[in-house]
């Protein structure tokens, strides 16, 4: 590559930031970790570890390091200790070392013999809590998504967490009082931390973290 190429390419990249800071860009990333196993059957019984692991979404507060809080809510906006959300729940998100919430709504959800997933977009905060308006809780646009996915294939695990549409909720009515904020957030802390926070997930869901351990 000369160095006009890379001039050129380094010139879109700060033209798409641009574009992405003033709400008009969108950014599709996934993140994933995998782990293998001696045997078919060793991975099987892994995999209905790791669906309990996906859906227990409260446990996710307890990952080790610095790691986001995660709260489980219904869908009447009541909190939960369910052990397997359901469409309509909600997730409370709360950054380390914040206090600003982040609401997402649960979407989709499938459970197959090898493949379990649920989908999130960003929400409103729910009803029940005092809210409800059309400001969006989430600094992340309402048509932006998060899927987490866990997968087997013959004796291999798969953990995923799919962005889609990532735009900053910056704009209009949606944003409400957090323009600035979100811009803040989403530029600022969430895009460094968010390759860790779903590095450390996908690890988690996959078990690789008890492999190291042993």
């Amino acid at each position: 590559m000369s160095i006009k190429d890379i001039f050129n390419k380094a010139k879109e990249e700060i033209k798409k930031e641009a574009k992405v800071l003033q709400g008009e860009e969108l950014k599709d990333k996934v993140y994933q970790n995998e782990n293998s196993y001696p045997t078919d059957q060793e991975a099987i019984a892994a995999f209905g570890r790791s669906k309990e692991k996906l859906f227990n979404v409260n446990a996710w507060t307890k990952l080790s390091g610095v790691n986001s809080t995660f709260e489980l809510y219904d869908n009447r906006g009541h909190r939960t200790t369910a052990l397997r959300p359901e469409i309509g729940y909600y997730l409370k998100i709360v950054l380390p070392a914040s206090t600003i919430e982040n609401w997402v709504q649960i979407t989709d959800l499938r459970e197959e013999e090898n493949l379990a997933e649920f989908v999130v977009h960003p929400s409103e905060k729910p009803k029940a809590l005092g809210e409800g308006e059309a400001a969006v809780k989430h600094f992340f646009i309402k048509e932006a998504s998060s899927t987490f996915r866990v997968t087997r294939e013959g004796n291999t695990l798969h953990g995923y967490e799919i962005g889609k549409n990532e735009g900053i909720n910056n704009q209009g009515e949606e944003a409400g009082d957090r323009a600035v904020l979100n811009t803040f957030v989403a530029e600022g802390g969430w895009a460094i931390f968010q390759e860790l926070q779903w590095d450390k997930l996908t690890r988690y869901l996959v078990h690789l973290e008890e492999a190291e351990e042993e």
